[in-house]
């Protein structure tokens, strides 16, 4: 995969459309943005965390700075499959990810059991193993979208993506265990990112204003916790209420 960062950083803003939003959105941008590099992907990841969900708590609350694990793959991984191993932080607005590549055995055996992957960059994997040895983490959701993803014909470093049918499960925590899972919005919801080195152009920003799309604050991981907890609190009155 040629064309993948292993370091970046920018500024990502999210927005919630309906199927009418987003074909209205789609017509406006004709001849402005065109298919990148891997138009079309199903993305899997699992999160990490610690036992109480301490990262996604903390990033829940909108501090300054927060910061989350996951091990990606595009596809479902098969034996020898590529995987990916990512810090990805906020600080004051600007998103920044690290990551390194490794095979998906590898990888997990490393999360459990700290045998050391053969991974493409050291110095990232140290980062890697200080943030690992900073938590007790372990896989706590699987979260799998289906992407369209689009760049900028002026600047390619404008990306915008779609993602539909944004789905988790609580069991099952590999990624070679399928791409299935709940749904985590209605059926017909897109969550759009538009991910950018610096300001929109004024472009984009007229024609965003003009649709009466605005950006949203929206977590995956985040609302998959909160579904999370609502199953558990409703498991528990419904065993109260069966006592």
């Amino acid at each position: 995969m040629n064309a993948v960062q292993w370091s970046f950083q920018r500024i990502e803003e999210k927005y919630l459309l309906t199927s009418q939003q987003y074909d209205r959105l789609r017509a406006a941008l004709n001849g402005r943005i065109e298919p990148d590099e891997y138009p079309r992907s199903t993305i899997c990841n699992i999160y990490y965390d610690t036992p109480d969900y301490l990262l996604i708590r903390r990033s829940l609350d909108k501090p300054l700075y927060k910061e989350k694990f996951r091990l990606r793959s595009y596809g479902v991984p098969k034996a020898g499959s590529p995987s990916f191993m990512e810090i990805k932080k906020k600080y004051n607005g600007i998103v920044y990810k690290r990551r390194v590549q490794t095979e998906l055995s590898q990888a997990e055996s490393y999360m459990e059991y700290g045998r050391e992957p053969e991974v493409n960059d050291r110095q990232i994997f140290r980062e890697i193993q200080w943030f690992r040895g900073s938590y007790d983490l372990i896989p706590r959701v699987f979260l799998a979208y289906d992407r369209l993803a689009f760049k900028s014909v002026e600047d390619p470093e404008l990306r915008i993506t779609f993602d539909r049918r944004i789905r988790y499960r609580t069991d099952e925590l590999s990624l070679s265990a399928g791409d299935q899972g709940a749904l985590l919005l209605p059926e017909d919801a897109i969550l759009m990112e538009i991910k950018i080195p610096g300001a929109a152009p004024v472009w984009l920003s007229r024609i965003l204003s003009e649709l009466g799309i605005f950006p949203v604050s929206f977590s995956k991981y985040g609302k998959s916790y909160q579904k999370i907890m609502e199953e558990q609190k409703t498991e528990v009155s419904y065993r109260a209420k069966s006592a």
